[in-house]
């Protein structure tokens, strides 16, 4: 199984919007974190904004966020929205023109299944909060500074 370009930057798109919480995300800004178009962005944005997993706040001071808290987006949730098809062999497509004798007794059909299944499971047990966690510097990495920029709490001396 091999996901698509659109998946893979919608995880990075959520990833930066978690990494920047409490702010609005600009695609000029996340386009140019990741090296990618804006157009393509935006493209990813919509089926995105649609099953809610983000929110856009339009007009001159706009961008995008998080529709429901990083913890509560799982991979496959983003799977599901951005990937077209999940068919690992011809057999299952849903146009039904499979050629093949073996079509509904095939032990083929069960092993994918199955696969595609675990697949899955996997993909929900990881959330981007999940992600955006297991690497501390990301503020750094995505070029989120100033008033964006995680910051560690300071260890303050007590007064003498």
């Amino acid at each position: 199984m091999r996901l698509t370009k659109q998946t893979n930057y919608a995880v990075r798109m959520l990833m930066y919007c978690a990494a920047n919480e409490g702010q609005l995300s600009r695609i000029p800004e996340i386009a140019k974190a990741y090296g990618v178009s804006e157009l393509f962005l935006f493209k990813i944005l919509q089926p995105l904004n649609k099953a809610g997993l983000v929110e856009t706040v339009r007009g001159r001071n706009g961008g995008v966020r998080l529709g429901k808290p990083a913890a509560d987006i799982t991979l496959f949730d983003v799977v599901r929205v951005t990937e077209d098809s999940f068919a690992m062999a011809e057999c299952f497509e849903d146009d039904g023109m499979v050629e093949c004798p073996l079509v509904d007794s095939c032990g083929l059909n069960s092993a994918l299944r199955k696969a595609l299944n675990a697949f899955f499971a996997v993909l929900s047990e990881y959330t981007i909060d999940d992600l955006v966690k297991a690497r501390p510097q990301i503020n750094f990495l995505l070029g989120l500074t100033g008033e964006q920029a995680y910051r560690k709490p300071a260890i303050v001396a007590p007064a003498a």
